[in-house]
């Protein structure tokens, strides 16, 4: 097995061990003192996790959330607003198209950063409305839902995607978000439009549950959103839609399986995090559960499970541990790979590790995540960490580092950094009416919490 460090020292002999992060627009965090950020006070709930993170990790949150706007600022379209879907780690032009799902975490990136001071509220203003205006106009559509992929200068249809459901949803909770924190007449009635227009019902495609997506050339997709994965937020924003929503019967459509048990640790299995981290990211579970399941538990004991069983394939990836685990979708050096575990997908693992697996589920497991990013940080050095935080993947066995960044793997770090510190996003977008008016038709309650057994996860329909 090849030796880490030597690898790197010889890749980077001579690199310096900080990148100096030059923000442009952004005015930098020095110059804006805690009195001054316009974060709301936390929550009663996160208090002790609060207490609990030293200076350390404070700093190193900061310093995700920083890089990470500097991506969506260097990277979303000047005129249009539109968020490339990757771009070169070192800040080199991406000629990438647009992803609709990056432009909702571009969205949220620019209330954070007007919350935290840094960026002005009239540019997080200015911005919203640029680019919702341009989406409401110009991107391409069906029947209200927006496009995987489109160019970021014209809004047509790119790589000849489908018009996706998932990711027209990933993008309406971020204008969702931004709706309800800027508290602008025009966003609000941008957002407003976008929303109405989705016809949810045709989405069905006469089913019971929600197409993938459709494409002109083929009609609907085959796949359904039928089982368990990261389309929580798409069926609880439709059934609580403001115009041809869902049926709430469609929330107990879709099967909550299969359920495994791991180290002790019972949850739905969905192998890669990102699947248990994207509708956590706006939409606050703590403390409600629709009867079936516990989906904030499940995604705790997801990632303990995971990072459990991250450590015990240290004996095929020596450099693997506790301190150092997490994959989920990313770059490897074979390409992109949908990955995860404990179960499905090992076959195709080489040892890559991905940060925001661990960074995605900072509020789940706040002192594992925390460790998990910090040993990335350490061990990768400026060739993992750099213009817009850490490279999309690396490989410890073999040092392998993606060169690009991915937005949506910079975005849910990002959104889940500031949920552990402040619950921001959590805060802000639960007071949208359509929010509430779904979890309420889908038959959440409000309930205990946290709970006491990390096992008490109600599920039906294995």
């Amino acid at each position: 097995m090849a030796n880490f460090g030597s690898i790197w020292s010889g890749f980077f002999s001579g690199a310096v061990k900080k990148t100096a992060l030059v923000l442009g627009s952004i005015a930098l965090a020095a110059s804006v003192s805690r009195a001054d950020l316009q974060v709301q006070p936390k929550p009663a709930a996160w208090k002790a996790t609060a207490a609990a993170m030293d200076d350390r990790d404070e700093q190193m949150l900061d310093d995700i959330e920083q890089h990470a706007l500097q991506f969506f600022i260097e990277h979303s379209d000047g005129t249009t607003g539109l968020t490339r879907d990757r771009a070169p780690a070192d800040g080199s032009p991406s000629r990438a198209p647009a992803s609709i799902a990056a432009t909702g975490f571009a969205l949220t990136a620019w209330a954070i950063g007007d919350s935290r001071g840094w960026i002005s509220h009239e540019d997080a203003v200015k911005r919203s409305v640029e680019v919702l205006r341009f989406i409401r106009d110009h991107v391409e559509q069906e029947h209200g839902w927006i496009y995987h992929f489109v160019d970021s200068r014209s809004g047509k249809r790119a790589w000849k995607s489908e018009a996706s459901t998932i990711d027209t949803a990933l993008f309406l909770n971020g204008a969702l978000l931004a709706r309800e924190y800027l508290n602008s007449p025009e966003v609000t009635a941008l957002v407003n439009s976008i929303y109405d227009r989705i016809d949810w019902q045709w989405a069905l495609d006469g089913g019971t549950t929600l197409s993938h997506g459709y494409t002109p050339e083929g009609g609907f997709l085959k796949s359904r959103w039928d089982s368990y994965s990261e389309m929580l937020s798409l069926y609880l924003l439709g059934i609580g839609a403001p115009s041809n929503p869902l049926p709430a019967a469609t929330w107990r459509a879709w099967r909550r399986g299969p359920v495994v048990t791991y180290h002790n640790l019972t949850f739905i299995n969905c192998p890669p995090l990102f699947t248990h981290q994207y509708p956590q990211a706006w939409f606050d579970f703590r403390g409600r559960s629709d009867g079936l399941t516990d989906y904030w538990q499940n995604s705790v004991n997801a990632t303990l499970a995971q990072r459990e069983w991250c450590a015990e394939l240290s004996t095929t990836f020596a450099r693997w541990s506790h301190n150092l685990w997490g994959v989920t979708a990313s770059d490897s050096a074979k390409g992109y790979v949908d990955w995860g575990g404990p179960q499905g997908g090992s076959d195709r693992l080489d040892g890559t590790v991905v940060p925001c697996a661990p960074g995605g589920s900072l509020p789940f497991a706040p002192h594992e995540c925390l460790q998990a990013l910090h040993t990335m940080r350490d061990i990768g050095g400026p060739a993992v960490w750099g213009r817009y935080g850490f490279a999309d993947a690396f490989n410890p066995q073999t040092g392998w580092v993606s060169p690009d960044v991915i937005a949506i793997d910079v975005g849910i770090t990002m959104l889940m950094s500031e949920n552990l510190r402040t619950g921001f996003v959590w805060r802000y977008f639960m007071k949208s009416q359509e929010a509430k008016h779904g979890l309420e038709l889908a038959g959440f309650k409000d309930r205990a919490w946290p709970t006491t057994d990390a096992n008490q996860i109600l599920v039906a329909g294995r």
